[in-house]
């Protein structure tokens, strides 16, 4: 899947929608395992930190910052289960980026069904990709209804084994 694909709200070459595949997003250098920060303004900080540093948007960091705050006021984006998907539109991206996290211990992040969260994945795009955040936001929902993967990532370790887990599971459905 290209970018451009990723950008048009994943359309295929006949029309179809085309699987968005978490791991296809991620990078290493974007998944922090554990996370620093034991609150949540600073795992949001810290999420937003791996984007920027990774798009080369430092001079923009405050006002991402601000964007996934906003939402984040809105309503939680805790999904429930010990997950969090912060997710804002952002026209300095140009295309769909992710960032995922684990926290050392749970942090009260306001989630729908009262539990704190452990999981986070951050999900950024310009207004032309709503529809593939969309997708992007149902397939965290899906993976993360399985508690054993809930739990295989919680004791990932560090980046590297958080997304070959991702991408077993993926492979899985």
């Amino acid at each position: 899947m290209t970018q451009a694909d990723i950008q048009d709200g994943a359309r295929g070459a006949l029309g179809d929608v085309a699987v968005l595949r978490l791991s296809e997003l991620l990078t290493p250098a974007r998944v922090r395992v554990p996370l620093e920060s034991l609150g949540k303004d600073g795992a949001l900080a810290e999420l937003v930190g791996l984007v920027v540093s990774s798009q080369g948007l430092e001079a923009e960091r405050d006002e991402i910052y601000r964007a996934v705050c906003e939402r984040e006021r809105v309503l939680s984006t805790g999904i429930g289960e010990g997950v969090a998907v912060p997710h804002a539109k952002y026209n300095g991206v140009g295309g769909l980026v992710m960032a995922a996290g684990v926290s050392r211990e749970p942090i009260d992040f306001g989630a729908l069904d009262g539990r704190a969260v452990q999981l986070f994945f951050l999900i950024l795009g310009p207004e032309g990709a709503a529809g593939g955040q969309v997708r992007v936001l149902s397939r965290v929902g899906r993976l993360m209804r399985n508690e054993s993967l809930r739990g295989r990532l919680l004791s990932a370790g560090n980046a590297e084994r958080f997304l070959q887990i991702l991408q077993e599971a993926e492979r899985a459905i």
